[in-house]
């Protein structure tokens, strides 16, 4: 079983989770069996109770861990499904140690981080690798090298190839080289301090992905190689890209695949990218065009909605239609009204969320497209949300709300579920993961997905209150999709309006660029038909 390891330098966000996907791309075309994992060096256990303004979106996975963002990257590119083993935490990992150290495990020796916290990180990552059957384990150290909280896990990389020898392990830099415009020329200072500080605690990088504008100039590759130490064919340019899709097939045109290959020693089982480049082909020649407002809470940050992107990205590669998304601030609707914001948008979906802000100018935004019957899709929140607006204005039940938001409302259409009553805490206390929802055989929804038994994943703590189905229903807003004992309504759909599907889980988690979300896919046809 082989290491890459991916680690990053000078600055946060250059870019290592698109790189270590690119690369798992890669090898998995060569028919090697790749299985990553994500290292975020937070004290945080998971990502479930982060604010999507300091980590962008929560990607839940199938058993329900709450992990970063890059795991959906890891995800889509491989076309995998990950579990929280995928994800390690300094959380998770103190948090096995203390419970050792609790149990007796380390029989009175005094516990250090070296080296048990190292051989934790260690253990867990071979335990990951060999559970799967993996060729190459490959693994993305968050933050940057010089972070205080990244440097035992940076020590735990140095030992592995001590080990299990370096001819097994290859580190891959992944660094900035900015462009100064005063001076037109491309800057290594910054690569050759960061690739030294890595060398500073033992780690020699095999290969430097360097980031920037534009390509590397060959006498700047060259300078890299020099002095880092590093071979000309290991330093790989990655300028900036047309989609994050383009990226293995720009590492590989560089010959990277093939060098890694045989550093690793490796021999190729097959060779296939021909669906990613068919796909990538489809996503850049367009036949047509729509738009879609996101009307969302935390649309400042795009990483905060990064599956819904991508899943628009995966929709308009099979339908050759571009979507353009239009980032709405639900705030700002409140403000200014839905008409001046949403008006010429083909589509409009309302995503998940938490907390009371913005909530009304989500709700006028379901108004506004159920009305005009505009395209309409609503996940999560945007699913409740739906469902009070449709109590609100059809039925006529004023004050209708959620219990998360009026807990004092006349008509909680929207409540707690039973088991959440008792809850205190916060992490991993929601319903997450995926779930068995079963369709009405006629409903839109499951011609959609081509079934009637579906699996989803979820991420809520409220519900649609029994109390209110049959007069929602009676009046045209059909629960066509529940959960296998039927308890819990999952997807909605509205009778008369040409497009107008909500669901209780979240379909962007699981679409993938050969595969995508069928309600997103159905979203972009629908808006591409009202285009006209």
């Amino acid at each position: 079983m082989k290491f890459i390891i991916v680690t990053g330098g000078v600055m946060s966000g250059l870019g290592k989770g698109i790189t270590t996907s690119s690369i798992g791309v890669l090898l998995k075309s060569k028919g090697l069996k790749v299985v990553p994992i994500k290292i975020d060096p937070y004290l945080n256990v998971d990502a479930g109770t982060m604010n999507p303004y300091q980590h962008g979106e929560v990607f839940v996975l199938d058993d329900g861990a709450e992990a970063d963002l890059d795991l959906g990257n890891y995800e889509r590119f491989l076309d995998v499904n990950l579990t929280g083993d995928n994800n390690i935490t300094t959380g998770k990992i103190y948090r096995a140690v203390i419970e050792k150290e609790r149990n007796g495990d380390y029989l009175g020796k005094t516990v250090q981080i070296i080296p048990h916290v190292t051989d934790e990180i260690k253990d867990w990552m071979r335990r990951v690798g060999q559970r799967e059957g993996a060729d190459i384990v490959l693994v993305e150290v968050g933050g940057t090298v010089g972070d205080i909280e990244g440097m035992p896990f940076l020590e735990a990389m140095r030992q592995l190839a001590m080990e299990i020898g370096r001819e097994n392990v290859l580190f891959v830099h992944t660094t900035l080289v900015p462009m100064l415009g005063t001076v037109g020329e491309q800057k290594t200072k910054p690569t050759q301090q960061s690739v030294r500080e890595l060398r500073s605690i033992g780690i020699q990088p095999s290969a430097i992905v360097a980031r920037g504008d534009e390509p590397l100039h060959p006498d700047i590759r060259k300078k890299i190689a020099f002095f880092c130490d590093v071979p000309v064919e290991g330093v790989v340019s990655a300028p900036n890209a047309p989609t994050i899709y383009d990226v293995p097939i720009l590492l590989d045109e560089q010959k990277l695949t093939d060098y890694i290959m045989k550093k690793l020693e490796l021999e190729a089982k097959k060779e296939d990218l021909e669906d990613w480049r068919d796909y990538l082909d489809r996503l850049r020649d367009p036949e047509r065009e729509c738009t879609i407002a996101l009307v969302g809470k935390y649309t400042h940050l795009r990483d905060s909605y990064l599956s819904h992107i991508e899943a628009f990205h995966h929709a308009s590669a099979a339908t050759r239609c571009r979507v353009h998304i239009r980032w709405v601030e639900s705030v700002d609707i409140e403000k200014k009204g839905a008409e001046p914001l949403l008006r010429g948008a083909e589509g409009i979906l309302v995503p998940g969320g938490f907390g009371d802000r913005g909530i009304e100018g989500k709700i006028a935004a379901i108004e506004y497209a159920r009305e005009n019957e505009i395209p309409f899709q609503g996940v999560c929140l945007g699913f409740q949300l739906g469902t009070v607006e449709f109590s609100r204005h059809v039925l006529g039940l004023e004050d209708a709300n959620s219990s998360e938001f009026n807990p004092k409302s006349p008509h909680p259409v929207v409540d707690l579920l039973p088991e959440q009553r008792s809850v205190k805490g916060m992490g991993a206390t929601m319903r997450l993961g995926a779930h068995e929802v079963t369709l009405e055989p006629e409903c839109a929804t499951a011609k959609l997905y081509g079934d009637t038994t579906i699996y989803e994943r979820h991420r809520h703590r409220y519900e649609i209150n029994p109390a209110y189905l049959e007069k929602i229903e009676a009046a045209g807003l059909k629960y066509v999709g529940r959960s296998d004992d039927g308890r819990r309504m999952e997807v909605l759909e509205l009778q008369g309006h040409p497009y107008f599907i909500a669901s209780q889980f979240h379909p962007e988690l699981r679409s993938r660029p050969l595969r995508p979300s069928p309600i997103h896919l159905g979203l972009t046809r629908a808006a591409a038909k009202f285009a006209g």
